[in-house]
């Protein structure tokens, strides 16, 4: 687990069965067609990728390092001159392969503080209103990560999958933030490399071990840095907000109407801090706290995958499949259960039919595990993956979640995701840790944090410690002041950005409005509740903020 914040996933109603896909893998395997069956769009996470390992960068000196004091400054209301051929520019609209949606490239200054010094293409998609009701002009939509394809989400799901009067109402638009996807991505390393990247033992138990990874950490960085060195410095969440501003004047939108999951509410929050007169009906679902350091934050989120796998511990034993243990069985000795069979895979790992070559061991099996956290719909699927690999020695099923995870596909290649969600969380912040020891030193506090996830955790921060670029920013807490009402959506179970991120964030920003899913898994838009769809429905398209204290389940 080498990167940090999961993508919002479409609702469960547009996921594929996955216990199909095993059972077809299986029998194809029986006829020696192995593991290119192994595609990460026939998973139940198909449709977006997922980023966790609670490695979000940013520097602190303790574990326990306050919150931020220093607020986002706004930017000057009027537009600079030198960027008034860009505010100015007309799109060009052409079909892109998906029927209903339109394409086109916006042009950006790579570099703000030299707007002349050369530009960056950034892709833009949309799919028109078609309802019969006034028109609402543009909703733009990111997924998260960072990294996430923001067009491929329109295209897969929000385009078609938002509330058909929300889509009637609004062009559905999105760009893919700069340095992801289409919009002149990030590249590091080769699908070879990757391979042996996303094996690496996240949990080293000597000093070859440990040598091993940071190894591994440096060969990532260093491809990082050789690839796209220039694109690597300008890729921060403040300059992808500032694109965000130049994308909605070229729409022709006097405000900016917005949902953003995950990373989304980092990227909308900020938005929001830079151009506070400019935010229309915005929603921050699973929200971030851009206040929090690194290893604070790191903490956090450790904690809220071990109650995320709390709340599977105990759905599990009432199963008549788990294989982690019975209706008597603790959540506690669920876990031990767990951490024995990573610790087996660890010395012994299990086949899995991959046509590469790969087997099951720790590493990818606790990605695995941790991926199937984010949405409790996975659940029965991770219980049947862990129960082929526990007791029939076969790794197939996990391996599914870990690849869909790591977005790599049939053929070994890998999405641009890890790498454009390593560049911009470390240039986002200073590295958590800037050293082996300093992980070592923090043990014992991520492993109090979560006893199953802890250690893996607490490595996976070390992963911004070798970036070639320095970091740009510094926590920081968001207030927008002069905003008009902001909704942030929190979970109260969510295992990637916990609600107590949510809480602080409403508070931080001076029209925030908190929204509560009393649940499971990460995010709450469009997730099954009718409650929240419905609040949120209803400030898009009316603009009536959900009451204070509104708690939905």
């Amino acid at each position: 687990m080498h990167i940090r914040r999961p993508l919002r996933r479409p609702s469960r109603s547009s996921q594929p069965s996955q216990p199909s896909e095993v059972e077809a893998r299986r029998s194809r395997r029986s006829r020696s067609q192995r593991s290119r069956s192994r595609r990460a769009g026939g998973t139940l996470l198909a449709a977006a990728a997922l980023f966790v390992s609670a490695c979000s960068s940013g520097s602190s000196t303790t574990a326990t390092s306050p919150a931020a004091d220093v607020a986002l400054a706004a930017l000057p209301q009027s537009t600079p001159s030198t960027l008034a051929p860009y505010y100015g520019q007309k799109l060009s609209w052409h079909t892109c392969g998906v029927p209903g949606f339109e394409c086109a490239t916006m042009k950006a200054p790579l570099d703000y503080a030299k707007p002349t010094a050369g530009d960056i293409r950034l892709a833009v998609a949309r799919k028109k209103a078609t309802g019969k009701g006034k028109p609402l002009g543009s909703l733009m939509v990111n997924p998260g990560g960072p990294g996430g394809s923001a067009v491929g989400y329109l295209q897969q799901y929000a385009g078609i999958g938002y509330p058909a009067e929300v889509r009637a109402r609004y062009d559905m638009v999105a760009m893919d933030p700069r340095g992801v996807a289409r919009s002149e991505p990030v590249e590091c390393l080769g699908g070879r490399a990757m391979d042996t990247f996303t094996q690496t033992d996240t949990t080293p138990d000597d000093q070859r071990e440990t040598t091993e990874l940071v190894g591994e950490y440096k060969k990532f960085a260093e491809g990082c840095g050789a690839h796209s060195p220039d694109v690597l410095r300008h890729v921060s969440t403040v300059e992808a907000a500032r694109d965000m501003d130049m994308l909605r004047a070229v729409l022709g939108d006097q405000k900016l109407t917005y949902v953003g999951a995950s990373y989304g509410t980092f990227l909308g929050a900020t938005y929001a801090g830079l151009f506070p007169d400019r935010v229309g009906r915005v929603v921050l679902d699973g929200a971030m706290d851009p206040s929090l350091p690194a290893r604070r934050m790191n903490l956090d989120q450790t904690a809220g995958f071990e109650t995320a796998f709390q709340s599977f511990a105990k759905d599990c034993v009432r199963q008549t499949d788990c294989p982690l243990g019975g209706k008597s069985t603790t959540p506690a000795k669920v876990g031990t259960n767990l951490k024995a069979f990573f610790k087996k895979l660890d010395a012994h790992p299990v086949p899995t039919g991959d046509a590469d070559g790969r087997k099951l061991g720790e590493a990818l099996a606790t990605t695995g595990v941790i991926a199937a956290m984010y949405d409790e719909a996975a659940w029965p699927q991770l219980r049947e993956a862990l129960t082929s690999a526990m007791k029939e020695n076969d790794g197939a099923g996990l391996l599914v979640l870990s690849d869909s995870y790591y977005e790599r596909d049939a053929d070994g290649r890998y999405s641009n995701l890890m790498f454009a969600n390593a560049a911009v969380n470390c240039l986002d912040l200073p590295a958590a840790f800037s050293s082996a020891d300093q992980v070592e030193q923090a043990l014992p506090a991520f492993g109090k944090a979560s006893p199953v996830f802890g250690d893996g955790l607490a490595w996976a921060s070390l992963n911004c410690a070798y970036w070639p670029v320095r970091a740009t920013g510094e926590p920081h807490r968001i207030e927008a002041k002069g905003a008009a009402p902001i909704v942030v959506v929190g979970t109260t179970r969510d295992p990637a950005t916990p609600y107590r991120w949510a809480q602080s964030l409403a508070h931080q920003l001076s029209s925030g409005r908190l929204l509560t899913y009393v649940g499971d898994g990460h995010t709450a838009y469009g997730r099954g509740s009718r409650c929240i769809d419905s609040a949120i429905d209803a400030y898009l398209l009316r603009g009536t903020a959900p009451g204070v204290g509104k708690r939905c389940s």
